[in-house]
This record gives C-alpha cells, structure tokens and sequence, in this order.
C-alpha cells in the first residue's frame, strides 16, 4: 500500500464496562505504535446512560479508535494495530501487560498467516482480543 491509499475503516468502537482500566490499558498500549487520545468526553445526550464517557485514539487529530462505556459487559472482539517495526509489537505488549492487559498470545512470527507476520495479542480488561502487527522482515 502506498502513501496515497486510503484506509477502508474511517474508524471502530468497542465498548468497556471499567472505563477507567481500558482506557488506561489502551493508553499504555498504543505509546510505542504512536496513537494518542484525540477525543474525550461525557454523552450526556444519552438519556438512559447520561454520564456514559468515551474516548478516541488515533494519530494527527484523526479520532480512529473508540472505546465506549457500557453497564453491561458485550460479547469480545478482536481488532489489530498497525505497527512499525517488530520492536513497536514488543513494546505494545510489555506496556499492555503492566496496564491490566493479559497475555493471549506473546510477541513473535505467525506463519501461518505470512513469513513475515509478527504480532501479539493481549485480552484488554473487557475481555477485548487486542493486536499488534508488523508485516514487515526484521
């Protein structure tokens, strides 16, 4: 993919019953892959859930990656990041792993999916199955 390509998601929400903790797990997670909070806020239009909070992370002011509080814990997810390097995937999980993540798959090469596939999977505290991956040869 060049520079020019879009990517086909504009952006993708999951949702946390301890918004505290998956907020902070994500925080921690994304510093070496570079994503930040781009958005935060109360959605007070919300009548059944007034004081309901959600955030977004993403890169240059482009809000990608939502996490939304709920009452209720929702079925799990997987959804994996785009990283640099293979040192952005090990970092993601040693950061993720201190900030309440558990191990669900240590960083390494995944063959099965390509010769170059080296990822690491973290459940985040809702259970959430949570990716790094670089495509690119060490």
């Amino acid at each position: 993919m060049d520079d020019t390509a879009q990517a086909m998601l504009d952006h993708i929400s999951t949702y946390a019953k301890d918004y505290v903790s998956t907020r902070k797990f994500y925080e921690a997670a994304f510093t070496p892959l570079g994503y930040t909070v781009q958005a935060e806020f109360v959605v007070e239009w919300d009548a059944d859930f007034p004081t309901r909070r959600c955030c977004a992370f993403g890169e240059d002011g482009k809000a990608s990656y939502w996490i939304i509080e709920t009452k209720e814990t929702v079925s799990p997810r997987h959804i994996a990041f785009a990283a640099k390097s293979r040192a952005e995937v090990d970092e993601f999980y040693k950061l993720g792993l201190a900030n309440g993540g558990e191990d669900n798959g240590e960083p390494g090469l995944r063959p099965v999916y390509h010769e170059h596939y080296y990822g690491a999977f973290l459940l985040d505290p809702d259970g959430n199955n949570t990716e790094a991956v670089c495509h690119l040869p060490e």
